[in-house]
């Protein structure tokens, strides 16, 4: 039987219960969620995922966990770019430094880097009755942050336009950039060109990288 990750101990741990799900963590490097910490102000990591479909993984961290959305084009910085974000299930903290290859036949299976990383913070409501947590704000389906990464800065908002309550809908959601100073009329960059904020590799390289490694372990 294929091993898999043990619970937490706090209310994080049945939040990550889908993501155990999904993983053996016997036949992949990605983490199993460690206890970790934030700095003063919590984290973002965007990663890019060349699996089934390629894909830009932008997460959020949010009581302990990272909220994760799928964004097909990926984020962009020009404000009149809507950017489709497919809820994914809650990745652990330690997630945010994940980059290498997800061995096929597993869930996801593929490479991944990681595009871009920082902290953000909550920006406040337009209506005084909005007040409330970001985790909240998440929750009724609007929620404004700023971002201060490598890569990507100023004012962001994620908006739900579907529940995913009807039968053969799924829950979805759009990530615009907000018309700040930090706005420009560009996008993403191609995937398979774009470096790790981390490793300055592509994804190319990664799956270089994990052949060699195959190879000397042999």
């Amino acid at each position: 039987m294929s091993e898999k990750a043990g619970a937490e101990d706090d209310g994080a741990a049945d939040s990550l219960a889908a993501y155990h799900g999904k993983r053996h963590f016997d036949r992949t490097r990605e983490p199993r969620g460690r206890p970790a910490t934030s700095g003063d102000q919590p984290c973002f990591v965007v990663q890019i995922h060349d699996a089934r479909r390629m894909h830009f993984d932008f997460r959020l961290e949010v009581d302990g966990v990272l909220k994760s959305w799928s964004v097909p084009k990926g984020p962009s910085a020009d404000p009149h770019d809507k950017r489709l974000a497919v809820p994914t299930e809650d990745h652990p903290l330690d997630y945010r430094e994940f980059e290498g290859v997800i061995a096929p036949g597993e869930y996801g299976a593929g490479p991944v880097i990681v595009w871009d990383q920082g902290t953000y913070r909550p920006l406040p409501g337009k209506r005084k009755d909005r007040a409330g947590s970001f985790a909240e704000a998440l929750e009724r389906g609007h929620a404004a942050f700023w971002l201060d990464g490598t890569k990507l800065h100023g004012g962001y908002a994620l908006t739900r336009f579907r529940t995913g309550e009807e039968p053969g809908d799924r829950e979805s959601w759009l990530l615009v950039k907000e018309n700040d100073t930090h706005a420009a009329h560009h996008g993403a960059p191609d995937p398979m060109r774009a470096r790790s904020v981390r490793s300055g590799r592509t994804l190319r390289q990664v799956v270089a990288d994990a052949a060699d490694e195959s190879d000397d372990g042999r």
